[in-house]
This record gives C-alpha cells, structure tokens and sequence, in this order.
C-alpha cells in the first residue's frame, strides 16, 4: 500500500476515534481527572485510608497500653505527636482512631442510602397520597438538626457506637430521600418508561432496572460529601461521650480528653482536630469535584 495511502487511513482512524462519542461516565471521569483540587482530596484521603489500614505497621506502640511515667509528654522522638495523661501515644491512638471514624462515616452514609433511597423513589415514582405521606415525614424530620435527631436516637438506643453510626444514618436520611424523589419525578415522565409500560414491566422493575440508574449520580455526590458530615457528627456524639466509648480511640473521643488539658497539654486536642480537619476537607474537595464532574448541565 502506497505510504500516503497509509497515512491518509490513519488520519481517517484518528478522526473517528476522535469523533467517537464517550458514555457519561467517561465523560465524567476525564472532568474529574482535569480537577486539581478533587485529584489532591482524593490523594489525601487515599492516604488515610492506607495509613488506617497499615496502622500496626506505622507505629510500635500499642493504642491502648497505658505508662503513668510518659503521662503527659509532648510532641518528641521517642512520642511524634506527644502522649495523653496515661501516657498513651497519641500518634497510635489517632491512626487507630482513623479506623473507626472512617469506618463510622462509610457506615452511617450507606445506612442513610438504604433508608433514603426507598423512601425517595417510592415517593416520586408512586405520587399522589404515598408521595405526600412519605414526605410529610420526611420534612417533619428535617425540621430537626441532624445532630439533635442523633442525640434522640442515642436517647431511645442507648449510647456506644453501633448506635451512634444508626442515629447518624437515621438522621441523614431525609437529605438522600428528597434528593431522590427530585431525580425521580423528572425521570418518570421520561420515554423510556413509557416503552416499559407498554413493554409490561412491573412498577418494581421499572424502579429498578430504568429509574434508579438515572439517580446513582446524585447519590453518590450526596453520598460522599455526606461521609464528611458523617465523620463530624460521629465525633460530635462521641466528643459528647455518647458514641464510641474509652478506652477504644476515636477523633472525637480523643478531643473529649484533651479538653481538660488544654493549658497544659495542647497536643491532645490539636492534632485530633487536625485530623478530623484534613480528613473533611480531603472528603470535600472530592465530593466537590464529583458533583462538577457529574452535573449534566456540563456535559455540552
């Protein structure tokens, strides 16, 4: 084949597989990996979870050993970020604690999905007198803050941090249950669950297989800036002592010792706060990022 020939396939090629359109994922994901900002939340938060998930190996302390004689010692070689009053390391207990507060922020937020979701797609798909009753209690639920319907639920529950993950979950749910129903309404009404009408789907499989794809896209935005709330209300119940309780580390239960300590020991409260900071922010910045990348208002 004649060399220009060859050259003018290959441009031709080219040109196709420029032209080629890609899905909506795709798309999405090639706007979030041109996003500065939610590629560094994403590389600080993977970077917690590997220093969580490698804990023991990161540190030759143990979380919970306690030595009255290195009570109260601040930041140095021997202790990185110092100890508390029994002389735990804190730098142990903040990774350890890094474990549960994570874990506590994924939990309460897929607690919050499976109660929100239904809810939602119920009330969107459905309309009429189910739609109004769903959502009566759902407003209901969002004229309390989310931390105040937490503490009512630690109340009936009891406090330890099973139940604190429950009450977080519980009282983000009304959020996910709205966003939901607003995704719903607009595709119901859409062509192709007219065709799945005609076609003789059931209401479950059209709510299934052709409605809740359409609103994975806002869930999982919602989803994850809702682990940062999560992670702060659960340390807000434990900061409270109704969360996770001594001797087990937790950020918020490292903040409620030190609080006692902050003239003399200032290390038991910052670095528990920077913690719970950076993690937030890292969370933030990506869900941030995700809900730019998933907006199909940008997607011209």
């Amino acid at each position: 084949m004649p060399t220009s020939i060859r050259a003018s396939a290959s441009t031709e090629a080219q040109a196709l597989g420029r032209a080629a359109p890609r899905s909506l994922w795709g798309e999405a994901f090639l706007r979030l990996r041109r996003s500065k900002s939610a590629l560094l939340g994403g590389i600080i938060l993977a970077g917690l979870i590997a220093a969580a998930v490698a804990a023991p190996l990161l540190t030759p302390w143990d979380p919970l050993e306690m030595n009255a004689v290195d009570g109260l010692k601040p930041p140095s070689a021997r202790h990185w970020l110092g100890t508390d009053i029994l002389g735990r390391d804190l730098f142990t207990r903040i990774l350890f604690g890094s474990r549960i507060s994570l874990q506590t922020g994924l939990i309460s937020v897929a607690i919050a999905i499976l109660i929100g979701v239904p809810v939602g797609l119920s009330a969107g798909f459905y309309g009429g007198l189910t739609d109004r009753a769903m959502m009566r209690l759902v407003d209901l639920m969002l004229t309390f803050p989310g931390i105040l319907l937490a503490l009512v639920v630690i109340a009936i529950l009891g406090p330890n941090l099973l139940n604190a993950m429950l009450a977080v979950g519980i009282s983000a749910s009304p959020t996910f249950a709205r966003v939901v129903r607003a995704a719903v309404l607009s595709s119901r009404e859409q062509t192709y669950v007219e065709a799945a009408r005609a076609a003789g789907c059931t209401n479950a499989r059209i709510m299934l297989r052709h409605i809740l794809p359409n609103t994975v896209a806002p869930i999982i935005v919602l989803g994850t800036l809702g682990v940062a709330g999560a992670i702060i209300a659960a340390a807000a119940l434990s900061y409270l002592g109704l969360g996770t309780q001594p001797p087990t580390p937790e950020w918020g239960g490292l903040l409620s010792e030190g609080r006692n300590y902050l003239r003399v020991a200032w290390w038991m409260t910052t670095f528990p706060g920077l913690a719970i900071m950076t993690a937030v922010l890292s969370i933030n910045l990506l869900g941030d990022g995700l809900r730019d990348a998933l907006d199909p208002r940008l997607q011209s």
